[in-house]
């Protein structure tokens, strides 16, 4: 069954998303009163008396719809649009090819065809008709951006804003042009593309504690590839926490916790051996984990019978640093004596613990739980390179002029 809108005429009635693309398209009409009474007329009065007779007959009011008639690729958050002049809005219908009717208070569905209907009367009560119909982009003609963080949490000082991509991005101005990311806190952040579907922002330095960050996507209709739109218009804000920074050094093998500043805990860590160093250079922790699987196979460390140098499948306390497979995590099956005087793992730091992590009096525990997504860990004096931007969180080991040489506006 349709689902009709009905507007009196006390009320100018539209549909309340604004429009991208469209046309006018104005055609009048007449009740068919008025149309016997024409017919009538043609018989015995001249052609030109005829058309004098419609042009008073004929309603004052316009209606415009968009998108016009016949489009396709149309957008699906603000393309659709019903304005009349010199009326009110008497009736608007608008229904999905399948003859369901939709109601105009949210997104519409992709790849799907589109029908509007609209009445109205002028200040006369002469009615006048338009009708269009429209086709929504494809998801294979549109691409989405997944984003992290989410709405509404928190996070520490050394989040950036990532965006990635379902399909490659050609027109990377127009795809960031489409999307601003800004801070309380009056910060300058500016994006920087790391490949063609990768897009982040950050400040110069880590983000002001307490500050908020907003994210705004307009991407809607943005064409960031040949023939492939965007369909996001959302906007997100997430806090940042307390100022909390952890520096590893690799060879005193200790790690200084930090908040705001000043020291609040140092503990002792083993880190990558000489075979397998960490990766020096500023990281940030991604995700966290009470417990995790970790296989070696799946990193490239491998025995010569393909499987895994190491499979452990509970690790404790586990917070990724890296894409890669960096993690600072609980260690149990460790000795001891090895955290603080011997770096023993394949590259990940890791921290004094027990099986199940269910004693919260342990190092690794305590970090953990004073630990959140964003929060900066720092390697230094490890005998590795310093990790690539893009592997992980990682861009603040990117100059600054660097960053901003990334960006595409």
């Amino acid at each position: 069954m349709e689902k009709r809108v009905i507007m009196d005429s006390k009320r100018r009635g539209r549909l309340t998303v604004s429009a991208l693309l469209g046309s006018a398209l104005v055609l009048t009409g007449c009740s068919s009163a008025d149309a016997d009474g024409l017919a009538a007329a043609s018989s015995k009065k001249s052609q030109g008396q005829v058309d004098e007779a419609a042009a008073k007959a004929a309603s004052d009011a316009r209606i415009i719809i968009s998108p016009k008639s016949g489009a396709t690729n149309a957008g699906i958050n603000n393309d659709a649009k019903v304005t009349v002049s010199k009326g009110t809005l008497t009736k608007i219908t608008m229904t999905t090819g399948d003859g369901k009717s939709w109601a105009p208070n949210g997104q519409l569905e992709r790849a799907t065809v589109y029908k509007i209907s609209a009445s109205v009367k002028d200040a006369k009560g002469r009615e006048a008709h338009e009708s269009s119909s429209f086709t929504t982009v494809s998801p294979d003609n549109s691409f989405i951006g997944n984003f992290t963080p989410e709405d509404g949490s928190t996070v520490g000082v050394g989040m950036p804003v990532s965006i990635n991509f379902n399909k490659a991005i050609t027109d990377r101005k127009a795809v960031q042009a489409g999307i601003t990311v800004s801070s309380s806190s009056g910060q300058e952040v500016v994006g920087h593309w790391f490949n063609s579907q990768r897009l982040d922002f950050r400040p110069d330095d880590y983000w002001q504690e307490g500050s908020t960050v907003t994210l705004k996507l307009n991407l809607d209709g943005v064409e960031g590839a040949d023939g492939v739109f965007g369909v996001q218009q959302k906007t997100v804000s997430f806090t940042i926490g307390r100022n909390q920074v952890s520096t590893v050094d690799a060879s005193a093998k200790t790690m200084t916790v930090t908040q705001d500043g000043k020291t609040i805990k140092t503990i002792p860590i083993s880190a990558g051996s000489s075979e397998n160093p960490t990766y020096n250079g500023r990281m940030v922790i991604s995700e966290k984990f009470k417990e995790t699987r970790m296989n070696g196979a799946t990193v490239g460390f491998t025995d010569d019978d393909g499987k895994g140098e190491y499979d452990i499948k509970d690790v404790p306390h586990a917070m990724r640093l890296s894409t890669s497979g960096t993690f600072i995590h609980g260690n149990y099956w460790g000795a001891d004596s090895i955290f603080g005087s011997v770096n023993t793992s394949h590259g990940c730091v890791g921290l004094n613990d027990v099986k199940g992590a269910g004693d919260p009096k342990q190092p690794a525990a305590w970090f953990y739980d004073n630990s959140i997504v964003g929060d900066v860990v720092v390697v230094n004096n490890s005998k590795d390179k310093t990790i690539q931007p893009d592997n992980g969180l990682n861009g603040w080991n990117l100059s600054w002029a660097d960053w901003k040489a990334g960006s595409a506006v």
